[in-house]
């Protein structure tokens, strides 16, 4: 019997490696029925918890040695070949760092504020399709899920900020709510449209949705039409936000704020707060791909043979380069700035993307010659014209000159 289990497992393995769907239940068929249910819990669970934290030790390596080279510099080149063991011993150091509580500040909350963090960031990726078959939970309200969840990091955000007792930490929180709301809205307004087109709350309908290819070689990604061109950089802009990405990385402005939120916490708290946020930029970018870049399908025809998860994966990475990217080009923004972008412009450019998703919607109808032109021109000039007529208004009377860079000799 054990020796049956054991064949059925690396079977399993071999079958996920291939990307074949009947890897899990022929291996659930081989165990008693009495701890079923664990076994697959346990199978849907430890992926990920394994998974995306290697992912986040693996990314800030990639991070630090892109930005440094960004910035003229070679990154961390000490620790292991070329710097390859950086992340092992940042983690050694972040657990083995003293942990300084305030004395005034409130111990139990001071303490679950970085644990609660952590559990709604994991809860994240259980709705997320990462391949074929490859989803934990296939709810039919997945999307809805997703945003449930992630509204919970505000409260821990306040946790850490009110439970320091320090003016510093409290302002720092209150300043990451208002940023976290602020862009929450245009955030959900910009999946929206995705949502009326397909006309499921299922994240894997939205996967199922953008399956095959236009004219033979053009995926059925919304990111090939106007409105899901305009949500897609609406959607990236404000996972930056959400995320605490620069440039919209206020809430731990160390040169205004210390350290926001976060000033009161070191050794093994802080390193949860920082695993939380890569965590969080990984469960955001994953709902990008599903969203808009096809989720776990192939760009291509002809590439079918490639497992579903690496194409995934390999969306994910682009997503997450294109931060890292960001990070290293474009200042910090002003609080004022952040905000007025926010209600001033993201919020009714996204409004108006819904009104140009269901101007695509309703003319699906138009099958004469050119209806499919007519159809783009229609869809892009409904967002086109009040991007730049909002773009103006938000610039004011502010006249944008050529600024002459000198560098040193």
């Amino acid at each position: 019997m054990i020796l049956e289990i054991v064949k059925s497992f690396f079977v399993m393995i071999g079958k996920a490696l291939a990307d074949q769907p009947d890897a899990k239940g022929n291996f659930l068929d081989a165990l008693p029925e009495s701890i079923r249910a664990i076994v697959s819990v346990l199978l849907s669970i430890v992926p990920i918890m394994v998974g995306f934290p290697l992912l986040f030790a693996l990314t800030t390596l990639l991070e630090r040695k892109g930005l440094g080279r960004i910035q003229n510099r070679l990154g961390p080149n000490r620790v292991g070949k070329w710097g390859i063991l950086q992340p092992v011993a940042d983690g050694l150091k972040m657990v083995t760092k003293e942990d300084i509580v305030p004395r005034n500040a409130d111990k139990l909350i001071h303490f679950l504020a970085p644990v609660v963090l952590v559990i709604p960031t994991m809860l994240a990726f259980a709705v997320i399709p990462v391949g074929r078959n490859l989803v934990p939970i296939d709810m039919d309200a997945g999307i809805l899920f997703f945003f449930a969840i992630g509204a919970s990091t505000e409260l821990t955000i306040f946790m850490a900020g009110w439970s320091s007792r320090n003016k510093y930490s409290l302002l720092g929180a209150m300043r990451a709510i208002a940023q976290m709301v602020s862009y929450e809205i245009p955030l959900i307004l910009s999946s929206v449209a995705v949502l009326m087109i397909v006309g499921s709350l299922s994240l894997v309908d939205i996967v199922n949705y953008q399956d095959g290819f236009i004219f033979g070689f053009i995926p059925r990604w919304t990111v090939f039409t106007p409105w899901g061109l305009a949500g897609c950089i609406m959607f990236l802009i404000a996972a930056l936000a959400e995320s605490n990405r620069s440039p919209f990385d206020i809430p731990e402005a160390e040169s205004e704020i210390i350290a926001g939120h976060l000033t009161e916490y070191s050794g093994f708290k802080y390193a949860l707060f920082f695993l939380a946020e890569y965590l969080g930029m990984f469960a955001i970018s994953g709902l990008g791909v599903t969203l808009f870049l096809g989720g776990w399908h192939a760009p291509f025809p002809g590439l079918n043979f490639v497992p579903t998860y690496l194409w995934f994966i390999g969306k994910l990475m682009l997503i997450v380069c294109l931060f890292i990217w960001i990070r290293g080009t474009l200042p910090r923004l002003r609080v004022d700035q952040l905000l007025n972008f926010a209600w001033k412009f993201m919020l009714p450019l996204s409004l108006i993307n819904l009104v140009s998703a269901a101007a695509w919607h309703f003319s699906a109808v138009w099958d004469f010659t050119g209806g499919i032109l007519v159809r783009w021109m229609l869809s892009a000039v409904i967002i086109g014209f009040p991007y730049a007529w909002l773009g103006r208004g938000l610039a004011g009377d502010k006249k944008i000159t050529l600024r002459t860079y000198r560098y040193a000799d």
